[in-house]
């Protein structure tokens, strides 16, 4: 069962890197513990000193910050196979909290396992912070669109970018996905008010290009709906889509 788990971070990274049987024995082999969370639970907090590692093994987590006001912004979302705090292995203090989207089952790695094992292999190394430069790569294109792009363009490229991640981990065929984000969530990662989220759904929706209904994202018209966000995937680095 351990092992079955932890393939699918090995599934996730071997996507991108090339890695030996010993690497995937490497990370067969670690440590883990199992949690089950509901729905829109902290898992790890803002200001603690954090010891381990966690890996979405299935469900929705995200990123975030709240401002003093108490209005919150989503800094990023992760899907199975992500890794929300990699950096904590070289940052002491948490400096965001990291929560549940959707119910989810979520593994913990001690960083002591961790820096055991990419101190053994190059290929190691590489492919885990390979993951942290992509992950950046994913924070800038958020930046650039909440900067820049209008709100009908934002919310259509957040919607674009994430059936997008999802079929690339074969949890959407391209059309159709589960979409567990409120649209209080969505304004929260994207930086508008529900009332403008929820005004700016109908309109794409009014113009047959995607719905969100009972918890599923469906995309009537990818081509106009791309268009319109001015989506180019290359941001994400998914092997799939380089085909």
């Amino acid at each position: 069962m351990r092992s079955q788990i932890l393939d699918v971070l090995t599934r996730k990274l071997e996507a991108r890197s090339a890695l030996s049987l010993s690497d995937k024995s490497t990370l067969l082999g670690l440590p883990i513990t199992i949690r089950r969370y509901e729905a829109r639970k902290d898992i790890i907090l803002e200001g603690r000193h954090n010891n381990q590692c966690c890996i979405v093994i299935d469900g929705l987590l995200c990123r975030y910050k709240v401002i003093k006001d108490g209005g919150r912004q989503i800094l990023s979302l992760h899907m199975p196979g992500d890794i929300p705090d990699l950096q904590s292995i070289h940052i002491d203090v948490m400096d965001h909290t990291v929560g549940t989207i959707s119910a989810a089952t979520v593994g913990f790695i001690p960083h002591s396992a961790i820096k055991q094992a990419l101190q053994q292999s190059y290929e190691l190394s590489r492919a885990f912070w390979l993951e942290v430069l992509i992950e950046t790569a994913i924070l800038r294109g958020w930046t650039a669109s909440i900067g820049k792009r209008s709100a009908p363009a934002r919310i259509a490229h957040f919607l674009c970018e994430y059936i997008t991640r999802m079929r690339s981990i074969g949890l959407s065929d391209g059309v159709t996905c589960v979409m567990p984000l409120t649209q209080t969530e969505i304004g929260d990662a994207l930086g508008l008010s529900t009332v403008h989220i929820n005004k700016k759904l109908r309109e794409l929706r009014r113009a047959k290009l995607v719905e969100i209904r009972a918890g599923q994202l469906r995309v009537l018209n990818w081509k106009e709906l791309s268009d319109r966000a001015d989506f180019d995937p290359n941001y994400l680095h998914l092997p799939l889509l380089k085909k």
